[in-house]
Protein backbone atom coordinates (compact mmCIF):
# COMPACT_ATOMS: atom_id res chain seq x y z
CA UNK A 1 0.00 0.00 0.00
CA UNK A 2 1.18 3.52 -0.68
CA UNK A 3 -0.09 6.59 1.14
CA UNK A 4 0.50 10.19 0.14
CA UNK A 5 -0.88 13.41 1.53
CA UNK A 6 -0.09 16.71 3.20
CA UNK A 7 2.08 16.10 6.24
CA UNK A 8 0.50 16.62 9.63
CA UNK A 9 0.79 15.39 13.19
CA UNK A 10 -1.02 12.11 13.82
CA UNK A 11 -1.11 10.85 10.24
CA UNK A 12 0.87 7.65 10.92
CA UNK A 13 -1.22 7.03 14.04
CA UNK A 14 -4.44 7.36 12.01
CA UNK A 15 -3.22 4.79 9.48
CA UNK A 16 -1.99 2.46 12.25
CA UNK A 17 -5.34 2.78 14.05
CA UNK A 18 -7.22 1.84 10.86
CA UNK A 19 -4.99 -1.20 10.28
CA UNK A 20 -5.18 -2.37 13.91
CA UNK A 21 -8.93 -1.71 14.00
CA UNK A 22 -9.43 -4.30 11.27
CA UNK A 23 -7.13 -6.89 12.87
CA UNK A 24 -4.30 -6.07 10.51
CA UNK A 25 -0.63 -6.73 11.13
CA UNK A 26 1.86 -4.02 10.13
CA UNK A 27 4.71 -6.02 8.57
CA UNK A 28 7.07 -3.33 7.27
CA UNK A 29 7.09 0.25 6.09
CA UNK A 30 9.14 3.16 4.84
CA UNK A 31 7.78 6.64 5.41
CA UNK A 32 9.05 10.18 5.14
CA UNK A 33 8.18 13.84 4.84
CA UNK A 34 9.39 15.47 1.66
CA UNK A 35 8.58 19.02 0.56
CA UNK A 36 5.68 19.29 3.00
CA UNK A 37 4.11 16.08 1.75
CA UNK A 38 4.04 12.76 3.60
CA UNK A 39 4.65 9.57 1.65
CA UNK A 40 4.79 6.01 2.80
CA UNK A 41 4.88 2.50 1.53
CA UNK A 42 3.56 -0.21 3.80
CA UNK A 43 3.23 -3.95 3.75
CA UNK A 44 0.41 -5.13 5.93
CA UNK A 45 -1.47 -8.35 6.44
CA UNK A 46 -5.22 -8.30 7.07
CA UNK A 47 -7.86 -11.04 7.13
CA UNK A 48 -9.60 -11.34 3.76
CA UNK A 49 -13.00 -10.36 5.15
CA UNK A 50 -11.49 -7.17 6.63
CA UNK A 51 -9.95 -5.80 3.40
CA UNK A 52 -13.00 -3.76 2.34
CA UNK A 53 -13.62 -2.33 5.84
CA UNK A 54 -9.92 -1.42 6.06
CA UNK A 55 -10.06 0.41 2.74
CA UNK A 56 -13.17 2.27 3.93
CA UNK A 57 -11.42 3.26 7.18
CA UNK A 58 -8.31 4.44 5.31
CA UNK A 59 -10.35 6.49 2.83
CA UNK A 60 -11.91 8.39 5.74
CA UNK A 61 -8.49 9.81 6.67
CA UNK A 62 -8.67 13.39 5.38
CA UNK A 63 -6.39 14.38 2.50
CA UNK A 64 -4.78 10.97 2.12
CA UNK A 65 -4.40 9.29 -1.28
CA UNK A 66 -4.14 5.52 -0.95
CA UNK A 67 -3.12 2.90 -3.48
CA UNK A 68 -3.47 -0.75 -2.51
CA UNK A 69 -1.89 -3.68 -4.26
CA UNK A 70 -3.67 -6.76 -3.06
CA UNK A 71 -2.33 -10.26 -3.17
CA UNK A 72 0.38 -12.46 -1.88
CA UNK A 73 3.77 -10.84 -1.75
CA UNK A 74 6.60 -13.24 -2.30
CA UNK A 75 9.75 -12.38 -0.46
CA UNK A 76 12.53 -14.10 -2.30
CA UNK A 77 15.20 -15.77 -0.28
CA UNK A 78 18.33 -14.44 -1.88
CA UNK A 79 21.95 -15.21 -1.35
CA UNK A 80 22.92 -11.80 -2.70
CA UNK A 81 25.34 -9.61 -0.78
CA UNK A 82 24.12 -6.47 0.95
CA UNK A 83 26.16 -3.28 0.97
CA UNK A 84 25.66 0.36 1.81
CA UNK A 85 26.88 3.08 -0.54
CA UNK A 86 27.32 6.73 0.39
CA UNK A 87 27.84 9.46 -2.17
CA UNK A 88 28.76 13.10 -1.70
CA UNK A 89 29.96 15.58 -4.27
CA UNK A 90 29.15 18.60 -6.36
CA UNK A 91 25.55 18.59 -7.50
CA UNK A 92 24.59 18.68 -11.14
CA UNK A 93 21.74 17.41 -13.30
CA UNK A 94 22.08 13.72 -14.21
CA UNK A 95 24.07 12.54 -11.21
CA UNK A 96 21.43 10.04 -10.03
CA UNK A 97 20.91 8.76 -13.58
CA UNK A 98 24.60 8.07 -14.16
CA UNK A 99 25.15 6.33 -10.84
CA UNK A 100 21.95 4.25 -11.08
CA UNK A 101 22.86 3.26 -14.66
CA UNK A 102 26.26 1.97 -13.47
CA UNK A 103 24.55 -0.04 -10.74
CA UNK A 104 22.02 -1.48 -13.21
CA UNK A 105 24.79 -2.49 -15.65
CA UNK A 106 26.26 -4.62 -12.84
CA UNK A 107 22.90 -6.17 -11.95
CA UNK A 108 22.76 -4.35 -8.60
CA UNK A 109 19.33 -3.87 -7.02
CA UNK A 110 18.79 -0.56 -5.21
CA UNK A 111 16.74 -1.49 -2.14
CA UNK A 112 16.72 1.91 -0.47
CA UNK A 113 17.82 5.29 -1.73
CA UNK A 114 17.70 8.71 -0.10
CA UNK A 115 19.23 11.94 -1.31
CA UNK A 116 19.36 15.64 -0.63
CA UNK A 117 21.06 18.76 -1.89
CA UNK A 118 22.98 20.60 0.82
CA UNK A 119 25.25 23.60 1.17
CA UNK A 120 28.95 22.73 1.58
CA UNK A 121 30.24 23.64 5.05
CA UNK A 122 33.49 25.25 3.91
CA UNK A 123 32.68 26.53 0.44
CA UNK A 124 28.93 27.04 0.48
CA UNK A 125 28.67 25.36 -2.93
CA UNK A 126 25.75 23.05 -3.65
CA UNK A 127 26.52 19.43 -2.81
CA UNK A 128 24.63 16.26 -3.64
CA UNK A 129 24.48 13.73 -0.83
CA UNK A 130 22.96 10.25 -1.08
CA UNK A 131 22.87 6.96 0.78
CA UNK A 132 21.76 3.66 -0.69
CA UNK A 133 21.32 0.10 0.50
CA UNK A 134 22.23 -2.20 -2.35
CA UNK A 135 21.83 -5.87 -3.09
CA UNK A 136 24.77 -7.18 -5.10
CA UNK A 137 24.30 -10.41 -7.04
CA UNK A 138 26.76 -13.15 -6.03
CA UNK A 139 28.45 -12.95 -9.43
CA UNK A 140 28.83 -9.16 -9.28
CA UNK A 141 32.43 -8.12 -9.79
CA UNK A 142 32.72 -5.50 -7.04
CA UNK A 143 36.09 -4.33 -8.39
CA UNK A 144 34.62 -3.66 -11.84
CA UNK A 145 31.60 -1.92 -10.29
CA UNK A 146 33.85 0.31 -8.19
CA UNK A 147 35.90 1.18 -11.30
CA UNK A 148 32.73 2.06 -13.22
CA UNK A 149 31.53 4.26 -10.35
CA UNK A 150 34.97 5.84 -9.88
CA UNK A 151 34.99 6.78 -13.58
CA UNK A 152 31.65 8.52 -13.06
CA UNK A 153 32.91 9.95 -9.77
CA UNK A 154 35.89 11.51 -11.54
CA UNK A 155 33.54 13.08 -14.08
CA UNK A 156 31.15 14.28 -11.39
CA UNK A 157 33.67 15.01 -8.61
CA UNK A 158 31.85 12.62 -6.29
CA UNK A 159 33.28 10.64 -3.38
CA UNK A 160 31.76 7.15 -3.21
CA UNK A 161 32.23 4.68 -0.37
CA UNK A 162 30.94 1.16 0.24
CA UNK A 163 30.27 -0.56 3.55
CA UNK A 164 29.47 -4.25 3.86
CA UNK A 165 26.29 -4.92 5.80
CA UNK A 166 25.92 -7.91 8.12
CA UNK A 167 23.51 -10.61 7.11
Amino acid sequence: MTIIGPDRTGLVEAVARAVAGQGGNWLESRMCRLGGEFAGILRIEVPTEKKAPLLDALQKISGLTITIHSGETKISASNARQTKMEIIGQDRPGIVHEISAALARSGVNVEEFSSEVISGAMTGETLFKAAARLQLPRDCNLGALKKDLEKIAADLLVDISFEKLDG
